[in-house]
């Protein structure tokens, strides 16, 4: 398959009033006949979203916006918005810059750049993929909620660390403590 792909790199840079440094990251393969809803839905996936029941947009400097239409009185993006689920990626072009924003409480504002040359998605994934698919990545990924384990409050302090001793019987060595 030729180069016909787009890379796009996008880099959490806030959210729930954080700033990030260094920045997570992750790097998307997109064909250019994905939509940017297919894009929204990846980079979510990619940043282990896992409540989607919130609003989003992408964001340019010149004040296009692209987001999910049709949602009644939920809506509160600009009236001349585009469709996400219509509008697709083929209007991209190499070195773009632009954000995207999940969550319009939280604010989880990412930056999205597209890369400068295309990608055979056979030669990078191994695999030509239905959607839009990471292919690289790094940094530590906040939980959506700033939760730190799994009954978080906010306010208790967390457990001790039992290192692996609670798990003696998955795997020999576990479970035997340091001497």
């Amino acid at each position: 398959m030729s180069r016909t792909w787009l890379s796009i790199r996008v880099e959490l840079v806030s959210g729930l009033a954080d700033q990030f440094w260094p920045r997570p990251g992750r790097i998307l393969a997109a064909s250019r006949t994905h939509t940017f809803e297919q894009l929204a839905n990846a980079i979510d996936d990619a940043f282990a979203r896992w409540d989607r029941s919130h609003l989003w947009a992408f964001l340019w400097p010149d004040g296009t916006r692209i987001e999910r239409l049709g949602l009644g009185d939920l809506e509160v993006g600009q009236d001349e918005a585009l469709d996400a689920s219509s509008t697709r990626l083929s209007r991209l072009s190499p070195g773009e810059r632009f954000l995207y924003e999940f969550d319009f409480g939280d604010s989880w504002m990412h930056v999205c750049t597209v890369g400068e040359e295309r990608i055979d998605p056979g030669e990078t994934l191994g695999i030509v993929p239905a959607k839009p698919l990471p292919y690289w990545g790094w940094g530590a990924i906040p939980d959506q909620y700033g939760r730190r384990w799994e009954d978080d409050d906010g306010e208790s302090d967390p457990r001790p660390d039992p290192g692996t001793n609670d798990l003696e019987d998955l795997l020999p060595p576990w479970g035997r403590s340091e001497e």
